[in-house]
């Protein structure tokens, strides 16, 4: 039997035995982040709702307002020290339903599909989509426990599932500018390429920054203007809310190149640091014994 299955197997029975909580009683601060956690969801199904109702403003403002909340649980939890297993599993399954379930709904049920053959093919770039979406979080919680190097922990491994979310919806935000008429005719077509292409980046091994080892520390004259700029920012989304998103995807796209080629000039310093590391180790130099000494 192949030796690495054998650990994957004892690996996978040793979570299983493990409680969910190690408190018999929970303390509150426990339930702080999955209360984040599930007022979230409860966003990604009223957008599923809202989709189905035609109602895409709503669908989408609780799509991104399940974004924040997702980029706030975990913060909350790591400050709290309340992260447990059963965060972690909720938040996977929460934001399948967010990221992955929510934006195919909203896609499909936006185009106007012409004839039976463009619908199907429409249901099946969003199942696409959805399934990328599934696959990319239960990759993330495969590779959770692995110790890597603090640098990467600045890098996701492929698009995440609410940047995913985000950016695949970027058809439907210049539709509602008004800049393009991409809901029918061949320009459907493009639509359905790219979010084939979100689902490939979202199930890729592409390095992307995540940011979380800027939110470590700050120095104390950039407090005020991160304030200024977050509030800035919610003001932005609230009055001009697809002129935001769309300028917000595009820069994203952009700094996927420039995220790249700083996770491999950064792998390069690491492996160049180990080789002269590993030369700067003095070599035991053992001497043959002489004939005098054998027998000593």
């Amino acid at each position: 039997m192949d030796p690495l299955l054998t650990r994957l197997e004892e690996e996978t029975r040793r979570r299983r035995r493990r409680a969910l909580f190690k408190y018999r009683q929970v303390p509150v601060r426990l339930l702080i982040p999955n209360f984040f956690t599930l007022l979230g969801l409860c966003a990604g199904l009223t957008a599923i709702r809202m989709a189905i109702e035609g109602r895409y403003e709503l669908a989408l403002a609780a799509i991104v307002f399940a974004a924040l909340l997702d980029g706030v649980d975990g913060r909350v939890a790591r400050m709290l020290k309340a992260s447990s297993r059963f965060g972690a599993e909720f938040d996977s399954l929460a934001d399948f339903v967010n990221f992955g379930v929510a934006p195919a709904i909203v896609l499909f049920t936006w185009g106007a599909w012409e004839t039976a053959a463009t619908r199907g093919l429409a249901w099946i770039v969003v199942l696409l989509l959805a399934v990328a979406c599934g696959l990319r979080l239960a990759r993330f919680n495969a590779v959770v426990d692995i110790e890597r190097p603090k640098w990467q922990s600045n890098f996701f491994t492929g698009v995440p599932a609410p940047a995913g979310a985000i950016i695949a919806l970027l058809p439907v935000y210049l539709d509602q500018l008004g800049f393009l008429e991409v809901r029918a005719g061949w320009p459907i077509y493009f639509v359905l390429a790219y979010a084939l292409l979100v689902a490939f980046l979202m199930v890729s091994t592409i390095p992307t920054y995540s940011g979380k080892l800027l939110g470590e520390r700050i120095s104390r004259e950039w407090v005020m203007p991160v304030f200024v700029l977050v509030g800035a920012v919610v003001a932005l989304l609230v009055t001009y809310p697809y002129a935001t998103l769309t300028i917000g995807t595009v820069l994203y796209l952009s700094v996927i190149p420039f995220s790249v080629r700083r996770y491999r000039d950064q792998l390069r310093d690491m492996e160049a640091e180990d080789r002269r590391a590993g030369s700067s180790v003095p070599t035991l130099v053992v001497e043959p014994p002489r004939p005098d000494r054998m027998h000593r």
